[in-house]
C-alpha cells in the first residue's frame, strides 16, 4: 500500500512542518496543493520539520485537479468534520492500492463543491461537541497511524 497525505492550501507553517516530520517517520508521501499560506523555507516551517525536510517525499501541485490527473487510479478520501464515515471504516490493508487522505486548510477546510461531489468518500474523526475541530497535524497523525495499524506497521 502506498499511503499519501494531501494538504489543500495549508496556512500554518508549524502544522505543515509537523506533518512533514510525521510523514518522514512513517514513510508516507506528502502532497501540497498551492497556494500555501507561507513560504516553505520560512524559519517557522523549517523549525517544525527540523532537519527532516530533506528526507520528505514532498510533492507540489498548483491545484487538486493536477493531483487527481497524476493519480487517476488512486483512491481519495476527504477528511472533514461532519463526514458520514468514521476514518476507521476505511480498509487500508490492500498493499497494491494508492490511498490518499486529503485534508483542508486550517481556516476553511476543503472546497464545498469537492465535498458535494464526493459525499461517500468523506471521513471524520469523532469528537465531542465543544471542539470545532482537531489540530491539523494531530488529525493527519491519527489517519496515518490507523492505516499503518491495519497493515501491522509494515515498513516501520
Amino acid at each position: 500500500m502506498s499511503l499519501h497525505i494531501v494538504l489543500y492550501q495549508p496556512e500554518i507553517p508549524p502544522n505543515t512542518g509537523n506533518i512533514a516530520r510525521t510523514c518522514v517517520a512513517t514513510n508516507v508521501s506528502l502532497h501540497l496543493i498551492h497556494p500555501l499560506g507561507f513560504d516553505i523555507d520560512t524559519k517557522t516551517a523549517r523549525r517544525a520539520g527540523m532537519d527532516y525536510w530533506e528526507h520528505a517525499a514532498l510533492y507540489h501541485y498548483d491545484s487538486l485537479e493536477a493531483l487527481f490527473a497524476k493519480y487517476p487510479e488512486a483512491t481519495f478520501y476527504f477528511v472533514e468534520t461532519g463526514g458520514n464515515k468514521v476514518y476507521t471504516d476505511v480498509d487500508c490493508s490492500d498493499i497494491c492500492e494508492n490511498i490518499f487522505f486529503v485534508f483542508g486548510n486550517e481556516s476553511s477546510g476543503l472546497p464545498k463543491d469537492l465535498l458535494a461531489e464526493n459525499v461517500d468518500k468523506i471521513l471524520t474523526i469523532p469528537m465531542g461537541e465543544i471542539t470545532r475541530s482537531l489540530n491539523l497535524s494531530n488529525a493527519v497523525a491519527i489517519l496515518i497511524y490507523e492505516a499503518l495499524r491495519q497493515r501491522d506497521y509494515a515498513g516501520l
